[in-house]
């Protein structure tokens, strides 16, 4: 059964499975302690910090291992705010972080401090001068600046250095989330902070990496302890550790003639999925991304039967989408980005994916697309382009100008997609230049109607406030 899902949690990789056996054996005792089996495991905490600090590309005595890259996202950005707290209390994020570094942006807001948020354009990138903007515009002293490498939900690669070298220039640090790219490749740039997480390179769960540079001021966070230097108490894990810094170097060997080979995949993907099923969007930078990540969202589509519809198939894969969230809201990626929601669906490829799994992928999505579609009583591409031809045209009031027609819909209480089908069936019945209001109370519509819209070349008017939910207006244009 392939499975498509690595930028979630990548399988196991063989070299990280022997050294975890092997370390089981050898790295049970505790390494602070001064005898033989002490002394044994401290050597081999010691060789896996000194190779993942190789492949991070800092001192080993400036990286520690945590539980999660959750954990080391957490800790880094508190431990950093801490320690800068006389420096300042504001922080800046991208609008495209993790959920775990904007969870730990409201708990600094919550605890006092400010944040801003530095938006991207629709491919997910940040600006030219993002930072260095959001600096100057913050409400006051700027303590820590966070940007991951790349994105987790669509693959669009960061300009770290260019935002780094804007940090250092205003004297503030900056963390970056390297989970997703740290396995392939170092991250360029005078970073501050680094976090990653080994269960994304083919390391087992449980090890997170943080990386905090000499001459940055952290504060680690809770009750002080002795082990790895005060920045994460507890025993460590030996044996996983020692399992995610062999997968980390065993990657890396790997990561250029895979990055090639995965790249190529993925372009087959981006290319063909537009030209096999129509209304749908490929998201995420075409270019500066991750070689094995390729992100697309299906109109009329319900993100989360088409994720179950695949993986009847035989093919694990995840959504960025609400309609597979317990908390029916849009991805705020998708939100930031300003595209398409609904039935999103994000291929990660594992190292070694075969061709041919590839092709079967492609051979049976349009099937599964159009059984979901047909499921949801979508209108084919063919009946809507009917429809508005046999519309009629648009009128005119006394003065030769046009009336206004309008046209409500009531998709209250449906979730996505219903509301922007509801939409297309009847966008035909009122004439060029007519309005349609959408009266809906799902999340999701603020991003699926305009991206309609921008697909389908009508005119969104706006949003307004209802007595229920909120009333969308589109204008028809063709």
């Amino acid at each position: 059964m392939p499975y498509f899902d690595a930028a979630s949690s990548a399988p196991l990789h063989p070299v990280a499975r022997q050294a975890l056996l092997a370390a089981l054996d050898e790295g049970w005792a505790d390494p602070a302690r001064l005898y033989r089996e002490g002394r044994r495991a401290r050597l081999l905490l010691d060789a896996a910090r000194e190779a993942a600090a190789e492949a991070v590309g800092c001192r080993p005595d400036e990286l520690t291992f945590t539980s999660s890259g959750t954990r080391a996202l957490h800790d880094g950005i508190a431990g950093a705010l801490a320690g800068r707290r006389r420096a300042g209390r504001h922080l800046v994020v991208s609008a495209v972080e993790h959920s775990a570094v904007l969870h730990a942006a409201a708990a600094h807001e919550a605890g006092g401090g400010t944040v801003s948020e530095v938006p991207v354009d629709s491919t997910g990138r940040i600006a030219p001068g993002g930072y260095a903007a959001a600096l100057r515009d913050a409400p006051g002293p700027t303590a820590l600046a966070a940007l991951q490498s790349a994105n987790h939900e669509v693959g669009t690669r960061q300009p770290v250095a260019e935002a780094a070298a804007e940090c250092a220039e205003a004297g503030v640090p900056l963390l970056v989330d390297a989970a997703q790219s740290l396995a392939w490749g170092a991250v360029a740039g005078d970073w501050s902070l680094l976090t990653a997480s080994a269960h994304k390179w083919g390391g087992p769960s449980g090890v997170g990496l943080l990386a905090v540079r000499k001459g940055v001021r952290f504060a680690a966070h809770g009750p002080a302890d002795e082990r790895e230097s005060g920045r994460a108490p507890g025993f460590e894990n030996i044996p996983a550790v020692v399992a995610a810094a062999a997968s980390l170097r065993a990657v890396r060997e790997e990561s250029a003639a895979e990055a090639e080979r995965l790249r190529e995949l993925v372009d087959r993907i981006r290319t063909r999925v537009p030209r096999l099923i129509p209304d749908v969007e490929v998201v995420g930078d075409p270019e500066r991304r991750l070689p094995h990540l390729v992100t697309f969202s299906c109109l009329y589509v319900d993100g989360e039967t088409l994720l179950h519809e695949l993986d009847r198939a035989g093919f694990s894969v995840s959504s960025g989408s609400s309609c597979t969230s317990s908390t029916l809201t849009p991805s705020h990626v998708l939100r930031a980005m300003g595209v398409l929601s609904e039935g999103n669906v994000r291929v990660s490829l594992p190292l070694g994916t075969l061709e041919e799994d590839v092709e079967r992928f492609l051979g049976l999505l349009p099937d599964v697309v159009r059984r979901v579609r047909g499921q949801l009583g979508a209108p084919e591409q063919d009946e809507e382009v009917a429809a508005r031809s046999a519309a009629p045209a648009a009128v005119s009031g006394p003065g030769g100008e046009e009336r206004e027609d309008e046209l409500v819909v009531d998709s209250l209480g449906k979730l996505c997609p219903i509301p922007v089908i509801e939409l297309a069936k009847v966008i035909g019945d009122v004439p060029v230049g007519g309005l349609v209001t959408v009266l809906a109370d799902d999340e999701a519509a603020r991003l699926d109607i305009p991206a309609w819209c921008a697909m389908r070349g009508h005119e969104y008017v706006g949003e307004r406030p209802a007595d229920r939910g909120t009333a969308y207006r589109v204008r028809r244009r063709a």
